[in-house]
């Protein structure tokens, strides 16, 4: 094979699995301006150096390896807080063990295997599975709050609900239409939404989102959707949280606990 058509193939394989690597850099840095431009750095170094590529792991693997050594000799850092919800999640991110948030997205998220999160973080795998396992207890033992569910599925919805409270938060409600979780979310606001797209009267989910938001300001964001690509098409807003259908209970219990702590307010139990 020559070298081009090597840097063809590369090239092909990352774009298949750069919406994922933004998603992946949102939700450690804590905005998407952020969490692009380690995108973008994590890039160049593929084209300078090509290694990762022809070791025998995947693409996706090798690009998330790629991205990481790049993050970690930067020291981890998150980006400047722009809003008050980044800066009350800073304090809390100050008091995680190193290595633990990034391991747990990569296995529950990204739903990389053990294996492939010690790849790509360049450890073992028994590290890989502590740092999992430390990360799930530090973040639900952060905080807890108040969960809106939009959902027009009622056994999803269900599912959400008992995952909401076992983890030691309060429901609010569940709605199945945009007018409904409007007016849900605005008779008790939520410290978080978990949100469907397609609604039961074919009313938009993401429409009810941005009602609420734009009516309370500041409020993390889940949603669990069937149609991901009408989320991650590298416009702004996107999701930093963002679960496709059909999920498995670790994912969805993994991102209610890191949304949940970066919504983490003087209002919640820090």
């Amino acid at each position: 094979m020559t070298d081009s058509q090597d840097a063809s193939q590369i090239t092909s394989a990352i774009g298949v699995e750069l919406p994922y690597l933004r998603r992946y850099a949102r939700a450690l840095t804590g905005n998407q301006s952020s969490g692009d431009a380690y995108a973008a750095a994590t890039l160049e170094a593929v084209l300078i150096d090509r290694s990762n590529f022809n070791s025998g792991m995947s693409a996706k693997v090798a690009l998330f390896r790629t991205f990481h050594s790049i993050w970690s000799s930067s020291g981890s850092p998150v980006a400047d807080s722009e809003t008050t919800l980044e800066t009350a999640a800073q304090r809390h991110l100050g008091k995680l063990t190193e290595n633990t948030r990034e391991a747990l997205l990569l296995h529950t998220i990204e739903e990389f295997s053990f294996d492939e999160v010690a790849q790509i973080m360049q450890a073992d795998r028994s590290e890989a599975e502590a740092l999992v396992e430390r990360a799930r207890q530090e973040m639900a033992d952060s905080v807890s709050g108040r969960v809106l569910v939009i959902e027009d599925e009622a056994i999803i919805a269900m599912d959400l609900e008992s995952m909401v409270s076992d983890l030691g938060h309060k429901v609010t409600g569940v709605a199945r239409t945009r007018q409904g979780a409007v007016e849900l979310g605005k008779s008790d606001q939520p410290h978080l939404i978990l949100a469907d797209i397609q609604l039961a009267d074919n009313s938009s989910g993401i429409d009810a989102v941005n009602d609420l938001l734009a009516h309370f300001g500041e409020i993390p964001v889940i949603f669990i959707t069937a149609f991901p690509e009408r989320l991650l098409t590298g416009e702004r807003p996107e999701p930093a949280f963002l679960i496709s259908k059909p999920y498995n209970e670790e994912q969805v219990r993994s991102a209610i606990s890191q949304a949940m702590f970066f919504s983490s307010t003087e209002t919640l139990r820090a």
